[in-house]
């Protein structure tokens, strides 16, 4: 081979290593683009999600003439819808608070005997435990309308008509299977290991699950909790058709009371402005807790 050949195949050898270079710029401008485009729907997106609550918070700041204004901001603003949810005459303080009790017994309740089931079913080895998880989960499809006229004899029999357990109860058959489920698929995925290494050294069954077993399992407890908590804050059949009374009634429920200056006057803006302030507390809440969120999501094995 000649030194002709040999630069010849060197200069071939140049173009073609050169060849990729020329397609960087076009890859480039694609990954650029797939960019935008993931982007622009992630946009689409979060647009189409808090459209509502953004014209609620908008509506909720119009003057009452001005409620039915098109504009994106309210002009001017105005707190007199706040200020007439709070004037005393809708109790909706008292309804808020009653909420909270709810939904905070609720939540309690729920993850104390979420947790040891969950524990039993992901731990314990027995006949039809799979038949089991799927009843559980089975009886949170019941849609709550099905159950408000049985429950609605019973309690009255009882006379538990406008008291807290005639919407704690009912809220923990729907409570209950979600905080199950959660937690038993969270707790599969903690490794044995641990246990066994901590009843090795002296611990009992007990000791290890307290100790071991329930710390690692604490992303997967807060997101349950969160969740129940929503849920039960959000509960609106159940408390419409248990309570009467002013005094027991939930935030859900004193919204949809709410009266106008006429009979058949309906209070957007009043209705706008609780819609906002029972909203923003779970907003907080999962703005708070959003780091334990992701991970009881995403924790597993790896814990």
């Amino acid at each position: 081979m000649t030194i002709s050949d040999l630069r010849s195949l060197g200069t071939e050898g140049h173009r073609t290593g050169d060849q990729p270079s020329s397609d960087a710029p076009r890859v480039k401008k694609q990954r650029t683009w797939r960019s935008y485009t993931v982007y622009a729907g992630l946009a689409l997106i979060f647009a189409y999600c808090l459209a509502p609550f953004y014209w609620m918070i908008v509506s909720s700041l119009r003057r009452t003439a001005d409620i039915f204004d098109n504009t994106l901001l309210p002009a001017p603003f105005s707190l007199e819808n706040y200020a007439k949810v709070f004037d005393g005459s809708t109790m909706f303080g008292q309804a808020l608070l009653n909420s909270l009790i709810v939904a905070g017994t609720t939540t309690v309740f729920a993850l104390v005997l979420g947790v040891f089931a969950a524990y039993a079913i992901s731990r314990l080895n027995f006949r039809f435990k799979s038949l089991i998880l799927g009843v559980i989960i089975a009886t949170s499809m019941f849609p709550g309308i099905s159950v408000v006229v049985p429950l609605l004899r019973l309690f009255t029999d009882i006379g538990w008509i406008n008291t807290y357990q005639a919407m704690i109860v009912p809220n923990l058959s729907f409570a209950i299977p979600l905080a199950v489920w959660n937690l038993t698929t969270f707790m599969k995925q903690l490794p044995f290991d641990l246990e066994e290494a901590a009843m090795i050294d002296g611990c009992t069954k007990w000791q290890a699950f307290r100790r071991v077993l329930l710390p690692l399992a604490a992303p997967g407890v807060f997101t349950t909790a969160i969740l129940t908590f929503i849920h039960s804050w959000n509960e609106f059949i159940i408390a419409l058709s248990m309570i009467n009374d002013p005094k027991i009634q939930t935030a859900t429920v004193a919204i949809s009371k709410f009266t106008g200056a006429t009979e058949f006057q309906a209070p957007f803006g009043e209705q706008m402005a609780a819609g906002v302030i029972v909203t923003v507390p779970l907003v907080i809440m999962v703005l708070i807790f959003q780091r334990r969120i992701v991970e009881g999501l995403t924790a597993g094995a790896s814990k």
